[in-house]
This record gives structure tokens, sequence and C-alpha cells, in this order.
């Protein structure tokens, strides 16, 4: 007679509303968590990316060659270096997040520096994609013209090339220890001299399109030289402790985790830069490749947002799953995903409605303008599922399944998205509307079995899993 029933004891009822205000608030707080990671690394990739569009700006007004070749450069060369590499630094994001989250703070100096290792030698095995560009990009199909001006830019560019092995670490490294403050530090300055620098050089001392690739260069490096005297000089007291011998060991281990990475983040990267490429057979005008350009230069600007997002959810994950949280790690997840969907909304109204002044950036003349509004439609649906992707592939990266998600863009890139492309653009003659709509299908595939196996993870074995990675 004295046992009361869990529902009839009014101490022990929680009421509804205390249940919805326990997950208001703690959605607040994983939000701010997120946040103080993805706002800081936004602004600094945004600010990297600015330093392409600006020059591509510059570029613009010296005329349509220059436009064309300095889009090619950035959009398909710079970025299958940057994809690649950004990649593989999202192994040093897996690896130094998790000994952050277990509290093994002297390990990340020393994945800092495998890393280093790792990636600067990967550089230099893409040099030749920069210095052969211009026989490359002809036998693609581009213009002579173009391809040989291009050629000259990518020459220009090796510096900037060679300094995101350095770039990307170092943001990862201070990204998985919540100093995202000096991040942004660092990139906004580096970005106001670059637009100082662009315009002495530009319009000043008017050194034209090699000027532009030179302002670039020098600004990559500025970023570089502003983290790495952080991190030296008594930033990172706990997880830099100076050069250790220790970074020469388990480098294979690491490589094998930075290429996964590598190819994970490059297909991804790589996959609507192809429309460039392909656009060289389908219109041999220049009018046809500088309204791609522009579009893709606005996908790829504004994926830097979703890109803050992957580096928030993979540094939360990884931090979560480091110290033996599941659940925290899955919660990190839910609400990022939500998060960056809100956002890729807020940029599908301003691509519908504000195409025109977005075109009106990069050039004055009114056919290609006309043509990135043809276009627009396009982006905007892109841009919106580029949203949810990314956030899904920051889960991969804080649990470490880079390899597993790399298959998965393999087969819905470049089996599934591709070949459709290729059937509506030329078999059925919709153009590049027709190549661009049959790659969306690619992405609403990949898209769809991330969501799969997120929802189908085992957290719990990923927390374990997570303890193997931790070694010293």
């Amino acid at each position: 007679m004295g046992i009361v029933r869990e529902e009839e004891n009014p101490l022990l009822r929680q009421p509804e509303e205390s249940n919805g205000l326990i997950l208001i608030r703690e959605t607040w707080l994983e939000s701010k968590k997120i946040w103080k990671i993805a706002g800081p690394s936004i602004f600094s990739r945004l600010a990297m990316f600015s330093m392409t569009v600006i020059i591509q700006s510059f570029a613009g007004h010296l005329g349509d060659l220059n436009l064309a070749a300095i889009s090619i450069a950035c959009t398909v060369i710079i970025s299958i270096s940057f994809g690649f590499l950004l990649g593989m630094a999202s192994a040093l994001e897996t690896l130094c997040g998790q000994a952050y989250g277990a509290g093994r703070y002297h390990l990340l100096g020393i994945y800092l520096q495998r890393s280093w290792i790792v990636l600067f030698s990967c550089s230099i095995l893409l040099l030749p994609m920069f210095i052969y560009a211009s026989p490359i990009l002809k036998l693609l199909g581009q213009p002579k013209e173009v391809a040989e001006q291009t050629g000259l830019v990518a020459i220009w560019l090796i510096p900037f090339h060679l300094s995101f092995p350095f770039q990307f670490t170092l943001q990862r490294f201070l990204q998985s220890q919540l100093k995202t403050a000096v991040i942004a530090w660092v990139s906004g300055g580096a970005l106001a001299i670059h637009v100082i620098v662009s315009w002495v050089f530009v319009y000043k001392l008017r050194v034209g399109i090699v000027g532009t690739a030179i302002t670039i260069d020098f600004s990559g490096w500025i970023s570089v030289l502003g983290m790495l005297g952080y991190t030296v000089c008594g930033g990172c007291p706990l997880s830099w402790t100076g050069l250790s011998r220790q970074a020469f060991s388990g480098l294979w281990g690491f490589f094998k985790l930075s290429v996964a990475s590598g190819v994970m983040l490059s297909l991804e990267n790589l996959y609507y830069r192809v429309l460039i490429i392909v656009s060289g057979y389908l219109h041999k005008t220049q009018v046809a490749l500088d309204a791609l350009s522009i579009c893709i230069s606005i996908y790829g600007w504004e994926s830097m947002i979703p890109l803050g997002f992957l580096a928030a959810t993979g540094v939360r994950v990884a931090n979560e799953l480091g110290a033996g949280n599941a659940k925290g790690a899955k919660f990190a997840t839910i609400v990022s995903v939500l998060t960056s969907l809100l956002a890729g909304l807020v940029f599908w109204l301003i691509i519908i409605i504000f195409h025109k002044q977005l075109a009106t950036i990069f050039t004055s003349s009114s056919t290609v303008i006309d043509m990135v509004k043809d276009l627009r439609v396009l982006l905007a649906f892109t841009i919106l599922l580029n949203c949810i992707q990314p956030v899904l592939s920051g889960v991969a990266v804080g649990s470490g399944w880079q390899a597993l998600v790399a298959y998965i863009n393999i087969g819905s890139y470049y089996i599934i998205g591709m070949p459709l492309g290729v059937f509506l653009g030329w078999s059925l003659h919709f153009g590049i509307s027709g190549i661009w709509a049959g790659m969306i299908s690619g992405t609403v595939v990949q898209t769809l079995i991330l969501i799969i196996v997120t929802v189908r993870c085992k957290w719990e074995k990923e927390a374990e899993k997570a303890q193997v990675h931790i070694t010293s």
C-alpha cells in the first residue's frame, strides 16, 4: 500500500514543459559551442576565399580574357589543390580534436608537426598541375588564348599553393583547442592587407594579371606567419612544446588517414568545378565560360559557411568522442545540421533575388550577367543542398570515417551524378543546365546516404574507437 506509482507521484513526475525547457536550454548551449567554432571558422574561410574573389574582380575589369584566366586558375586549379590539402588537414582535426577532448594536450603539437611533413610533401607532388596547366587545359578543350593565359597565372600562384599545408594545419591545430578568435584576427588582417596591396599593384603600379597573382601569394603567407607566430611564441603552452622527433614516427598511419580525408573533400570540391572544364566543349565563347565561372565562384564563396559548420561539427564530435560522451556527439550533430540548413535557406533567397548584383561584382558585361540570370535557379538549389552535406562530412571527420565517405562520394558523384549530367547535357541537348541538373542529383544521393549512415551510427562504439586513435 505504501508503493506509489511514478506517474501518480507529483515529486517524481516531470512536467512536459520542463522537458521542453531543458531541450531548449541544451540546444542553446550547444549552439553557442558550435558558433564559437563555426563563426571564426566561417570568417577565416570567407576571408581566405575572398582573396581569390578579389583578384577575380580586379582581373574582370582588366578584360574578359584575364577574367577567364584568373577564374579558371582560382576555381579549378587552386580549388583542386585547396580541396585536397584542406581535406588532408581534416585528419589533424580528427586526432587533435579527440586528443584535446581526452585531455592529452601534448599530442597536439606532435600531430601538427606530422601533418606539416605529410601535407607539404603532397603539395610538392601537386606542382605539375600548376607547371603544366596550359597544355592540360588545351588538351581538355579550352580555347588556346584562355589556356595560355591561365598557365601564366598558375605559375605565379605556386607560392600561394605552397602556403596551404601550413595554413590549413595551423587552423585545425588552433581550432581543436577552441582558439578560434586568433584565426579570425589573423585572417581578417591578411584580407585587409590583401585589399590594399591588390589596389596598389593593379591600379597604381598597373602590373596586370601577374600582379594580381603576386598579391594573393603575399597575403597567403601573411596568414601563415601570423598563426605560426602565435603558436610558437607562447600562445599554446600546453600543446606546443617545440619540435619533436616523435613527429617522424607513425607517419604512415597519419598519411593514410590524411589521404582518405583529402580524397573525401577533394571529390566534393572538384565535382562542380568539372562544369567549367566541360563548358569548354559545349561553348567555345568566353561569355559562357565567364558566366559559369562566376556562378561557381559564388557557390565556392557561400560554401565557406557550410565548411565552417563542417569544421565546428568535426571539432565538437571529436571532442565529445575523445571525452567518451557519445550522447553529446550525437546532439552536436543534430544542432549543427539544423543551423546550417537555416543558413542555406537564407542564401537560397539571396541568390534568387540578388543574382544581378552578385554578378556585377565580377563583371560589367551585360551578356555575362544575363547568362548568370539563366543559371541562378540551379545555383540556388546547389547551395541549398550544400548546407547539409558538409555538416554530415564533419561528423565523418570527427569520427574518423573519411575513407567510407570517400567511397560514398565516388559512387554518388562520379558513378551516378556525372553520367546523368552527361546524358542530360549531351544526349538530351540541355547543355550546361542539363549537366548541372544531373550533377545535383549526385549530391542528393550522397546526402541521403550520409543521413542514413549518421542515423544508424552506434555512438558508444565510436567513443570506444576514439580511445584507440589517441596514441602517444
